[in-house]
Parts: structure tokens; C-alpha cells; sequence
């Protein structure tokens, strides 16, 4: 059953405007002091318990344990690096957050990487809030650098609520504190009109922040649970990346049994490193009813007489279609094996049936839906139509497909089959096969292969090829002939010679 959920919040902003310093001050700990330069270089995440009035409680998981919810709250934090250098990890982390703080310095105003985290945010489509930082610098007007940010703002759509728009903005300082606990009572609010839930009962899905090979732990990741609980010993994928869960590690460094929505976790007893972004999720169809759906894609390709996988895409969000492309357009590296006929984001609608019913194309969505109405037409229209939840899911069969296809479309056309009845040296290390055409005809051109029973000795060409003590270019059934090989080939009296292509 959904409960209700601490909100997952990302701090986004441009370089060394305070966004780590503002977490630093909120969780008590000196992350932005051990950082080099001080920049933060990689992602972390961390959990809260804040009081009515946004005052921040111990950070004790005891002590979180017993909040009265009238009274208090938990809050999850990612901390998202803000250098340029990183926006692709930005841009992952405002996709998992429900709401994003985008920290602007009061000197400095909008800077490119605001600009860009603007973006990221709108594509993730989660709340905003701007804090602005830095409002005890010496010397500075705020009221006019105040002005000229909201003006800033406004310019890029991005309308606070004295303008009559949604997006709350707090004066703070990270440095001193001044205006924190306004920014998280802030937080608080959002999260209590959007009503954030999610259901502990559910197996475990999230997000892995960071992740890396730890010499003592072997490969570890840092999710973030977006819903379901984690319980230890469980067997997990992670973007592919199989396991057992050995220990679960929350960001104090205490053991737990088991970690529910919205809270941060390390993970071990992984086989190997998932990939930041990557997604947790378990298996959502068996085997038998995995290979079923390939057969079913690999019937539609032979009876549409093609050995190329027609595809129309539907995503939630660009960052997801620009990643399933990139994915599936590595199956085409050395020929054309899928085609995307038509991608677009937003739910699965009747167009896409009927293009994917013209052009002998399958229909696959991620994290979309389609509604009745498109999945009878998908029906009668005899579309193979496909969602997924997990990506790493999705790219599996379609890889499976593919494979499936060169199995399938790998056909060899046999020309001729000899069998060698004599051998004869030649000059000081090469030999000659002497043999009898059983089928078919050999010529100079085609490949050769070389059989000992069932075994296959090896592949190779026809160099020479001898009727009598004539060169020719050309022998049939029944004829007997000599042939020289090259590559050489270790062939006895008695193998079988095949002349054949692959088509």
C-alpha cells in the first residue's frame, strides 16, 4: 500500500556557488572541506530529519527512526557536482530527485552551468527552488542583485512566485546558515503539495548516484530507492549487472537489514560495476516468457521476408530516447540489422500503430503507456507493441532479436562436396589433394571448407585446380581432379571438401 515518502532532493548550480557548502551546513558534515579544490567530484547521497520549523534534528538513524510526523520530517539529499565537466552526472541527478534546488551565488547571477541545470530541470519535470547564496558578502547591494536575478530568471521561464509564478526562492548563506531553515521548510511545503508516495511492499527499484571497485568491498554502488524496499540477501540486477545483496550501508556507515523508498544506500556483493545511472529492478518476465517475445519478433521478420528489425520508439523524457537510440545503434556497426523508422517522447498513440503497421515495424515504449483504444488497434493492426520499465530490459531483447536473426538468416549454400581419395607432395612443404567431385561443381572463386566426420578442420581457397595435368577453371560430378590450397591446410586421405557461401 502507498505511504507517504520523504521527498529525494538534488542541489544543482553553477560551480563554486555554494551547493555544497549549503548541504555541507544542512547534514553536519564536512564533505566540502575534504573535496580537492573544493569541488565536489562525484556524487553523494544523504538523509535528513528536519523539525516543523525546518530546524535540522540529529542525524542519528536511531533517533530518525522515532519522528512524530506532525512534528518532523525526513529529507534525502543528492549532491550533484557542478562542474562543466560532469553534466552528464548532473543531468542524471535532477532525474531522480523530486525536487530541485538550483543554488545561484548573489554576485554572480545566472553562469552557464545554471543556465544548463535550468534545463536539466525542466526536462526532468520536477519543482524548483531557487536559493540564493551568498547574502552576507560584504559590499553587495542585494536588493538590486536580487532584482537582476528574478529579471535573469524570468528571461529563461523560470517565473517565482511574486511574479506570478510557481517557483519558490529563498535568501540564503551556506557560509553561516543564515535562511537554511527556511530553504528546507521550503522543501518541506513543496513536498506536501505534491504528495510524494510509494509502497514498501514493493520489490525494490532505484537509481545508482555513484559506484566504483573498492579494494576491500569489490564492486559497490550508491542508490538511491525510489520505491519498494531492498532487503539484504536478496539477488538484484543493476543496469545488468547481477548480484546478491551482502551488505546494505547507509551514509553514516551503519549495517542495515533492509532500506525502503527514498533512502540512500551503498550496495555490495555485486559481480561487477554498474554504471552511474543505471537502474535497480528485478527481472520482470521469466526465461520461457522472454524467448516467447523474441520468437514472436523473429516469425513477424520471416514472414515480412526481411532480415532487418524495424523499430518505432516511444520515451518519457529526451535523455531516455537519446540513450535507447545510442544503445540500439550499436547493433548496426557492421551492418544493418535495426532500423529506427520514427522516435519521439510521450505516451504510445494510434499514429505510431498505424506507421508501424505500414512499414512492417514493432512498437516499444520506455516508461510510457499506451491506453486500450491504441492496444485493440495494435491488435487488429497485428503490431507487436512492447513496454519497459528497466532499459537494460529493453536493449536485452532487443539484442536477443538480433542475435536471433543472424542465426536464422546465416543459411550457407553448399555448390559442391569432393572427398579426397590421394595426396601428393609438392615441391619442398606442400601437398596435393587428389579427389573425387561426389556433387555439385568447384571452382577457384567460393570458400572451402575442410570436414573430418562431423568436425570442421578449417576454411580456405582453392589456388590451383587440375584436371589431368591441366589447369582448369571449372569440375563437376564425377569428375576427379587435384586442388592446392591456400591458406595451406592440414587435410588427410578421406576428408570431406565443401565449396559453399554464406548468404
Amino acid at each position: 500500500m502507498e505511504e507517504k515518502r520523504p521527498p529525494i532532493v538534488t542541489i544543482l548550480g553553477h560551480v563554486d556557488h555554494g551547493k555544497t557548502t549549503l548541504l555541507d551546513f544542512i547534514r553536519k558534515a564536512a564533505v566540502a572541506k575534504g573535496e580537492h579544490g573544493g569541488i565536489t567530484q562525484a556524487i553523494g547521497a544523504y538523509q535528513i530529519g528536519i523539525s516543523e520549523k525546518g530546524k535540522v534534528l540529529s542525524e542519528e538513524p536511531e533517533n530518525k527512526k522515532n519522528l512524530s510526523p506532525e512534528h518532523s520530517s525526513l529529507i534525502t539529499f543528492i549532491d550533484t557536482p557542478g562542474h562543466a565537466a560532469f553534466e552528464k552526472m548532473r543531468s542524471r541527478g535532477a532525474k531522480v530527485a523530486d525536487i530541485a534546488v538550483l543554488v545561484v551565488a548573489i554576485d554572480d547571477g545566472l553562469m552557464p552551468q545554471t543556465l544548463e541545470a535550468i534545463k536539466h530541470i525542466k526536462e526532468a519535470k520536477v519543482p524548483m527552488i531557487v536559493a540564493v547564496n551568498k547574502v552576507d558578502l560584504p559590499g553587495i547591494n542585494k536588493t538590486a542583485q536580487m532584482e537582476k536575478i528574478k529579471k535573469q530568471l524570468s528571461d529563461r521561464e523560470v517565473l517565482i512566485e511574486e511574479y506570478g509564478g510557481d517557483v519558490p526562492i529563498v535568501q540564503v548563506s551556506a557560509k553561516i546558515g543564515l535562511g537554511v531553515d527556511k530553504l528546507l521548510e521550503m522543501i518541506q511545503l513543496v513536498a506536501d503539495v505534491n504528495e510524494f508516495k510509494g509502497d514498501p511492499d514493493l520489490p525494490a527499484t532505484g537509481v545508482v548516484v555513484e559506484s566504483k571497485l573498492d579494494k576491500f568491498k569489490g564492486p559497490i554502488a550508491t542508490v538511491i530507492i525510489l520505491n519498494g524496499t531492498l532487503k539484504k540477501g536478496e539477488n538484484i540486477i543493476i543496469g545488468g549487472v547481477r548480484g546478491k545483496v551482502r551488505g546494505l550501508i547507509d551514509y553514516l556507515g551503519k549495517q542495515l537489514s533492509q532500506a525502503g523508498p527514498s533512502t540512500p544506500i551503498e550496495i555490495s556483493g555485486l559481480e561487477g560495476v554498474p554504471d552511474v545511472g543505471a537502474e535497480l529492478g528485478r527481472e520482470t518476465s521469466t526465461k520461457e516468457e522472454k524467448q516467447a517475445v523474441v520468437v514472436s519478433i523473429l516469425d513477424r521478420l520471416k514472414k515480412d521476408e526481411t532480415s532487418v528489425l524495424k523499430v518505432v520508439i516511444r520515451a518519457d523524457v529526451a535523455g531516455s530516447l537519446e540513450a535507447i537510440e545510442d544503445a540500439l545503434s550499436k547493433f548496426n556497426e557492421e551492418a544493418e540489422h535495426l532500423k529506427i523508422i520514427a522516435s519521439s517522447t510521450g505516451d504510445i498513440n494510434e499514429s505510431d500503430i498505424k506507421l508501424a503497421s505500414s512499414t512492417s515495424a514493432i512498437v516499444i515504449g520506455f516508461n510510457v503507456k499506451a491506453s486500450n483504444q491504441v492496444m485493440k488497434l495494435a491488435e487488429t493492426e497485428a503490431v507487436l507493441l512492447r513496454t519497459y520499465n528497466i532499459i537494460y530490459e529493453l536493449i536485452e531483447e532487443m539484442e536477443d532479436v538480433v542475435e536471433g536473426m543472424l542465426k536464422v538468416g546465416a543459411l550457407e549454400e553448399i555448390f559442391g562436396t569432393a572427398q579426397i581419395v590421394a595426396e601428393f607432395p609438392y615441391g619442398k612443404n606442400e601437398k596435393i589433394a587428389g579427389c573425387k567431385i561426389l556433387d555439385g561443381v568447384f571452382t577457384k572463386g567460393p570458400r572451402i571448407k575442410i570436414l573430418r566426420g562431423e568436425e570442421i578442420i578449417g576454411e580456405t581457397k582453392i589456388k590451383s585446380l587440375k584436371k589431368v595435368r591441366e589447369e582448369v577453371n571449372k569440375v563437376e560430378k564425377s569428375d576427379e581432379c587435384g586442388m592446392m590450397f591456400e591458406p595451406k591446410i592440414d587435410f588427410t586421405v578421406g576428408d570431406l571438401i565443401q565449396s559453399f557461401r554464406t548468404i
